[in-house]
């Protein structure tokens, strides 16, 4: 499908048809183009845009990862369909490993991602041969040299079971949700409310930067932050706009 950047919403159709094409491919479960409507929704409601709060969140994601051991990127068919350049990136940038992780499971799929990445110039862990126990779901399975060791999971699009079993695991978990109101984005220890096509390239230009910073900079980054004041600024950006939106309707706007 061609989409003509004259489009009022080229952007939204072009990563709408991203998803499209990673069904299409294999890469994608059916299920992961109702999971990308619903964030489009939410992303539609803050404006479509990087607010401070991100930025805030996605800002100590990036010290997190830094001063982690062993730093982890969990990857999954929407990721691997909407944004596989910039996650490879964002995985040499922040020297964190790339692993693929999928709630809707099959070899096929898993081998799929993995190529997917590759082509890209990425390396990605598939072997999946651990399990993190306390989770019935197929995303238990992890690779015993990725996840399953890891100090810190960046979870992009992820399910609120996990992220609980990885807390009890005693991982640092950080997200990128739109729905500041999901069970994953209360309890991750940092939510990136925004959009993973904007998130992840945000990070990779401030990971850029703070490679330098020294390990007292990066410690203060996350000492100052509140990832529940995060929410809140979210939650509140989105009540805001939505009067906005109902005073403009009132006006004829």
């Amino acid at each position: 499908m061609h989409v003509p950047k004259e489009h009022p919403r080229y952007v939204s159709l072009l990563y709408r048809e991203k998803i499209a094409e990673g069904v299409r491919k294999g890469i994608t479960a059916v299920e992961g183009i109702a999971a990308h409507g619903r964030g489009e929704t939410f992303d539609y409601i803050l404006g479509e845009k990087s607010h401070d709060f991100a930025l805030e969140a996605e800002r100590a994601a990036v010290a997190l990862i830094l001063t982690s051991k062993h730093p982890v990127i969990s990857v999954n068919g929407n990721v691997a369909a909407l944004i596989p350049e910039e996650i490879v990136k964002l995985s040499e940038t922040l020297n964190a490993i790339l692993e693929v992780n999928i709630f809707h499971f099959s070899e096929e799929r898993v081998r799929k991602i993995k190529e997917e990445i590759e082509a890209c110039g990425g390396k990605i862990l598939a072997d999946l041969d651990a399990e993190l126990k306390g989770l019935k779901s197929a995303r238990r399975k992890v690779s015993s040299k990725g996840i399953y060791k890891a100090d810190t999971v960046l979870v992009p699009l992820e399910d609120g079971d996990r992220c609980e079993i990885l807390r009890l695991h005693g991982k640092k978990v950080i997200t990128i949700d739109l729905n500041p109101l999901s069970r994953t984005s209360r309890m991750a220890d940092i939510t990136i409310v925004d959009n993973l096509i904007r998130a992840v390239p945000n990070m990779i230009e401030m990971g850029e930067k703070m490679q330098n910073y020294s390990e007292k900079e990066l410690r203060e980054i996350l000492e100052s932050y509140d990832n529940r004041r995060v929410l809140s600024a979210s939650i509140k950006r989105i009540r805001d706009y939505l009067t906005e939106m109902a005073e403009r309707v009132l006006e004829g706007g």
